[in-house]
């Protein structure tokens, strides 16, 4: 792709406005951030002088614009991945990642990942940003994404998800007797001393909302249905932790330590201890079409091991109707009260 130049008298209308607004609107196909880092390389002149994106221009300025073509993914090569595709037209891409897949290459996963995928069958968002991959799933979280195919609908859908307007719903089996349906609404940051980690953070964290209904609850599980509002790194899994009723397999929130295994099978012990991954799937997916502006929804089935933990769940773990005793995080409380020690960590 090559580089794009254009230049435009700014029109008088556009008196008092900042540099990087008057050029966004002049080349709307082009996000704010891309038209920012332009300015501050030098690649858009005004008058044939470098500009500051906070410049004030009052109208009839010589913009001069030099989009150079994206080589942000050049170090990326296409390799041959299969794409479980739900839907495809011009403009969007919408995928069921699987398990053990990582979204974006980087330190330690250089290849093999979804983008490596999507510029093979679709060598065009090579010259995108990160693909025209607008938001990311955990490496062993599975479900749909959406990937832009060209840059307007690229900007559309990354400005929907900045105004929460993307429908996201996710399954999760967890640990512990969850009642009913509430709203988390707790920060999330960097952990203050594992750096790799997220943590409740309300020093650091940004505002971070997740609300959740229960669908089946058993003895020691709960069968979840979560819809983020926000969508921080790692945001369901934190708040999971949070609620004291961490995802199963989890390897980083799980909170292994609470857990009683009293009373379990053994079949029944040996797969939620050892599952392998947090049992966590992106399972719908809702947004307005960039183009003809129409919402749009796609549903995923949970992959079969989900399917086979709840079906050994089911068998093995009695489905839980009646009123039970439940601490202030409205958390199933068993006879040996085996969730205090939990809690009174969480508090101190």
């Amino acid at each position: 792709m090559a580089d794009i130049k254009k230049e435009f008298i700014v029109p008088d209308s556009y008196s008092g406005k900042r540099a990087d607004i008057v050029a966004q609107a002049l080349m709307p196909e082009y996000s704010r951030v891309r038209i920012q880092r332009s300015m501050k390389d030098g690649f858009i002149l005004c008058n044939n002088q470098k500009i500051s994106p906070k410049e004030k221009l009052i109208g009839g300025e010589l913009l001069c614009i030099v989009i150079q073509a994206q080589g942000s993914e050049d170090q990326f090569n296409p390799e041959e991945i299969s794409l479980n595709v739900i839907y495809e037209d011009d403009d969007i891409l919408v995928l069921n990642k699987p398990i053990d897949m990582v979204v974006h290459p980087a330190a330690g996963n250089w290849t093999g990942t979804l983008l490596n995928g999507i510029i093979f069958h679709y060598p065009g968002n090579k010259s995108l940003a990160r693909g025209g991959i607008v938001h990311r799933l955990d490496k062993n979280t599975s479900g749909l994404m959406v990937v832009a195919k060209n840059e307007i609908t690229q900007l559309s859908l990354v400005k929907q998800l900045q105004s929460k307007k993307v429908y996201r719903e996710y399954k999760a089996v967890v640990w512990g007797q969850v009642l009913g349906g509430k709203k988390i609404d707790q920060p999330i940051g960097r952990h203050p001393t594992v750096r790799t980690k997220m943590a409740i953070n309300h020093i650091n964290g940004k505002q971070s909302v997740t609300h959740y209904e229960v669908l089946e609850k058993f003895g020691m599980y709960s069968y979840l249905k979560c819809r983020l509002e926000t969508g921080r790194t790692h945001q369901i899994r934190v708040h999971m932790m949070h609620n004291l009723s961490p995802i199963i397999g989890d390897p980083t929130y799980g909170l292994k330590k609470i857990i009683s295994t009293k009373g379990m099978t053994e079949k029944l012990r040996d797969l939620t201890t050892s599952f392998p991954r947090q049992a966590l799937h992106a399972s719908s997916l809702g947004l307005i079409h960039p183009k003809t502006n129409k919402p749009m929804r796609w549903e995923a089935e949970l992959p079969q091991d989900m399917k086979a933990l709840l079906d050994i769940i089911r068998s093995e773990s009695p489905l839980i109707e009646e009123n039970f005793k439940t601490n202030k995080y409205d958390y199933y409380i068993g006879d040996d009260g085996f969730m205090k020690e939990g809690i009174e960590a969480d508090e101190k």
